[in-house]
């Protein structure tokens, strides 16, 4: 009997799982996640990459910046991106889900996309407790990395070994957003550390306020021109999820710049 060619639920989350994690122009048919993913489910690398750019074709941000996908996207498509929009975490980690199935049907470990941030994990140094949170704080990072194009979106900074996916919200704060990557920036390490500290912060309409304590003249140069001369100036917005006002707000009002 033929193979259906109609996508099922399971393909097309484990699709948007790979969509989450890889920048824009990078959603062809030779990139090495597609051509792994079309092997695990049976379809060509080519009809994988179709699937993402017809996933990116509803995403409302790449609309907004005037791009376009291939304009096949399907009722389904439709109805995990409004999920996606309506009740972000659930979905994000559905689509996690559905991805390492498929995984470990290949026998692979379930977060094998990314065992390269978590090797401890495969070598059996990390409690079981432990084992979601830092895989759902690795697959984090690689999706505001995609966003942000491995560039600190204050510094410009694209050394990715000195990048950090920071959380607006912090993970402790609320249960609901971790995996929500309109809730991250991607930031030096120094920035994320002053971000954390609220010695920095973003405002709603994207601007970066600095604490007055960084803007003293008797400021060494280095944070004078790291961190202080960051003032007013505009971040760099990512390519997909824009931080949320709503959660930069919150971060603003809980240091007091609002």
């Amino acid at each position: 009997m033929a193979r259906s060619t109609d996508w099922t639920r399971s393909e097309t989350l484990a699709a948007f799982h790979i969509y989450l994690q890889l920048p824009f122009g990078q959603l062809h048919r030779n990139q090495p996640r597609i051509v792994q993913l079309s092997q695990w489910i049976g379809r060509t690398a080519s009809a994988v990459a179709m699937k993402l750019v017809n996933l990116a074709s509803l995403d409302p941000q790449i609309l907004a910046s005037g791009r376009r996908g291939m304009g096949n996207a399907s009722k389904l498509d439709q109805q995990i991106w409004d999920e996606f929009l309506a009740a972000n975490d659930p979905l994000v980690t559905e689509a996690a889900t559905a991805f390492g199935h498929y995984a470990e049907h290949n026998g692979l470990p379930p977060f094998v996309d990314v065992l390269d941030e978590v090797p401890d994990i495969a070598e059996g140094k990390t409690t079981m407790a432990l084992v979601q949170v830092r895989v759902n704080q690795a697959r984090f990072r690689r999706a505001i990395l995609a966003s942000y194009n491995a560039t600190c979106c204050m510094s410009g900074l694209r050394v990715p070994q000195l990048l950090v996916a920071s959380h607006i919200v912090p993970w402790s704060m609320d249960t609901q957003n971790r995996l929500n990557p309109s809730n991250g920036l991607c930031l030096s390490a120094l920035h994320d550390r002053a971000y954390d500290q609220g010695l920095i912060t973003v405002l709603p309409d994207f601007t970066i306020r600095v604490t007055e304590d960084l803007r003293r003249p008797e400021l060494d140069a280095f944070a004078q021109t790291s961190l202080a001369q960051c003032q007013g100036q505009a971040i760099r917005l990512p390519e997909r999820f824009r931080p949320a006002p709503a959660f930069l707000e919150a971060h603003a009002r809980r240091f007091g710049f609002l």
